[in-house]
């Protein structure tokens, strides 16, 4: 199949299957015509690509597990420590989304949100210091 139909089968595009094949993930066999011609195999290997790359590993990464995954005499457990390693690297990915949802919150709920051109987020972002909450709430100031 050309590379328009390896990219329907794969839902990859056209441009990624070139990449992995530049960088030696996947070598096509070439029809008589000299184009490309992508077999089942090589789809079913994109779609392992396509996967493992959505699940957070590298392209490095997916090349280790192509070359597991074509290994009859691997072990699983050289498996599951890639996937450990990449459930602890999400672990804490999630633990630092967490801290900055928690740091935008409170600067969101800081914020007045009005007319007045003090702004907590931005002395937050300039690295100012926080102005004293009664000269927020001093009308005389505004």
């Amino acid at each position: 199949m050309n590379i328009g139909d390896a990219s329907d089968r794969s839902g990859l595009p056209a441009k990624t299957i070139r990449y992995y094949e530049d960088i030696g993930l996947l070598k096509p066999g070439r029809a008589e015509n000299g184009y490309r011609d992508y077999s089942p195999s090589d789809v079913h290997r994109l779609k392992f690509l396509q996967r493992s790359r959505s699940l957070g590993f590298s392209v490095e990464e997916c090349r280790q597990l192509l070359s597991l995954y074509g290994d009859t005499a691997r072990e699983s457990a050289d498996v599951k420590a890639m996937a450990e390693v990449k459930l602890g690297e999400v672990d804490r990915k999630i633990a630092e989304l967490v801290e900055l949802r928690g740091v935008l919150q409170h600067l969101v709920h800081n914020c007045h949100g009005d007319a007045r051109p003090d702004c907590p987020i931005l002395d937050d972002l300039s690295g100012k210091a926080p102005r004293d909450v009664a000269e927020h709430s001093s009308p005389s100031k505004h």
